[in-house]
C-alpha cells in the first residue's frame, strides 16, 4: 500500500495520513488537536461576549445575564484576578460579596447613573435572595462555558455549590382590596392639565388594570404591541405575550382592561380599535407626537409613583397597613395580587399555572391562601369549644 501524506501550508508538518483503499483519514498526531480553543476569545471580556452571544437568551434574560456577567468580571478585576486564576476560595468570597457588596462606596449607588458616568456603580442596593442566587449561577455558567470552549483548563465552579435561598411557603407580596381602592383613588387625583399629563393618566390606568387583571410580568406587557390585544370574533379578548424562555402565552382580557385600552388609544389620537398587524408599542411615552415605546424601568417607575401616591392617601385616611403595603409594592405585586385573588376564589390551579407561565404547579400553589385561613379558623373555633384545654 502507498501512504499519501498531507502536509500543512508550510509543507513541513504532517497533518494526517490516508492509507490508500481505507475509509477516512488516520490522525497522524492526535496531540496537535488538544488545547485548541473553540472560540476566538483572547481576553476575559471577549469570552464574556462570546458566552452572551452563543447563549441565545430571550431579550429580558440577556439583559439581566449581561448585568451579572459584568458584575462578576468587575469583581475579578477589583481583586486582581483573571478567570484562569479563579480558585474555589475566590468563588466562596464572591458568594459572600453578593450578599453584601462592600465597600458600598465602590459598588453601590441608589441613583442609576449612565454607565460612562464616573458615579455609576454596579449595584443600586443589596440584592434580594433570588437575585443573589441567579447572580452566582451566571458566574458559574461563564466558567463552565470557558472550559467547554477551551479558553479555561479547569472550572472551580464544579466544586462550589449554588447559593440556596429560602422560599416562602406562601406568597405574601400581594395587595388587599382596600389597598387597591386607594390606587384607583390616586389615579383619579392625577393631574391632567397638560397633554403629557393627560396621556400619562389614561396610560397608567391601562397599565394598572392590565397588570392587575392579566398577571403578566412587567417586561411582557412593555414588549408587546398594540396588535397583540385582539379577539377571534367570539366575544373573548386576548393578549399575546412572550414569557420566560421565549414561551408565548395568551392571556384573557377583561372588559375593564379593554375599555381602558380603548380610552388609552383615543388619548394618543389613535382609533379605539386596532388590527393584529398593528406594530405600535403597547406602552407609549407621554411626551412628543411620536409613538415611542418606553423602557421596562420607565413603566415600573410610573406604577411605583402611583403606588406611592396611593400610600399617601391610605396614610391620610388612617389605614397604616395599606400604606405600608403600598410603599413596599411594585409591578410584580400586582401579578401576585391577581394570582392570589383567583386562587382564593377557587380558580383551578392548572388554569392559573397556564396563565402565569409557571413551569411547576407547586409554584402556583404558593398563591393559595384560602385553605390556610380556613385551617386557622377551624382550629381557633375548636379552642372555643367546651372541654378544650386552653394554652396558658
Amino acid at each position: 500500500m502507498i501512504d499519501v501524506e498531507k502536509r500543512d501550508v508550510d509543507g513541513a508538518t504532517p497533518v494526517a495520513t490516508v492509507e490508500k483503499g481505507s475509509i477516512g483519514p488516520v490522525i497522524g498526531d492526535p496531540g496537535m488537536f488538544h488545547d485548541v480553543p473553540l472560540v476566538d476569545a483572547k481576553t476575559d471580556s471577549e469570552l464574556a461576549r462570546a458566552y452572551l452571544l452563543h447563549a441565545e437568551l430571550a431579550p429580558t434574560t440577556l439583559k439581566s445575564t449581561t448585568t451579572e456577567v459584568g458584575r462578576f468580571l468587575l469583581w475579578c478585576q477589583a481583586h486582581g484576578k483573571v478567570l484562569a486564576a479563579i480558585r474555589v476560595e475566590d468563588l466562596l468570597a464572591y458568594k459572600t460579596f453578593l450578599r453584601d457588596p462592600q465597600p458600598a462606596a465602590q459598588w453601590i449607588s441608589a441613583t442609576r447613573w449612565p454607565r460612562r458616568n464616573p458615579r455609576w456603580r454596579p449595584f443600586a442596593g443589596p440584592l434580594g435572595e433570588p437575585s443573589i442566587r441567579q447572580a452566582f449561577r451566571v458566574a458559574k455558567a461563564l466558567l463552565t462555558f470557558g472550559v467547554n470552549a477551551g479558553y479555561l483548563k479547569r472550572n472551580p465552579g464544579v466544586l462550589v455549590k449554588n447559593i440556596k435561598t429560602s422560599r416562602d411557603a406562601r406568597v405574601t407580596r400581594y395587595l388587599p382590596v382596600t389597598a387597591i381602592d386607594f390606587i384607583y383613588a390616586a389615579l383619579e387625583s392625577l393631574p391632567g392639565a397638560t397633554p403629557a399629563a393627560s396621556k400619562a393618566r389614561v396610560r397608567d390606568r391601562f397599565l394598572l388594570i392590565a397588570y392587575l387583571t392579566t398577571g403578566a410580568r412587567l417586561s411582557e406587557i412593555v414588549a408587546a404591541t398594540m396588535g397583540a390585544l385582539y379577539t377571534e370574533g367570539d366575544g373573548r379578548w386576548w393578549l399575546d405575550v412572550m414569557g420566560k424562555g421565549t414561551k408565548p402565552r395568551r392571556l384573557p382580557v377583561s372588559p375593564e382592561m379593554l375599555a381602558a385600552f380603548r380610552l388609552y388609544r383615543i388619548a394618543y389620537a389613535l382609533l379605539p380599535t386596532t388590527s393584529r398587524d398593528d406594530r405600535t408599542p403597547m406602552v407609549l411615552n407621554t411626551r412628543g407626537l411620536l409613538l415611542v415605546a418606553v423602557t421596562d424601568e420607565a413603566a415600573a417607575n410610573a406604577i411605583k409613583q402611583l403606588l406611592a401616591d396611593a400610600a399617601g392617601l391610605a396614610e391620610g385616611n388612617g389605614d397604616a397597613d395599606s400604606a405600608t403595603a403600598l410603599r413596599a409594592a411594585s409591578v410584580h405585586w400586582l401579578r401576585h395580587t391577581m394570582l392570589t385573588t383567583h386562587a382564593n376564589n377557587g380558580v383551578a390551579l392548572k388554569t392559573l399555572q397556564d396563565t402565569a407561565g409557571h413551569a411547576s404547579l407547586s409554584t402556583t400553589a404558593t398563591y393559595l391562601h384560602k385553605s390556610d385561613r380556613e385551617r386557622h379558623d377551624e382550629l381557633m373555633a375548636s379552642l372555643e369549644q367546651p372541654g378544650t384545654d386552653q394554652a396558658r
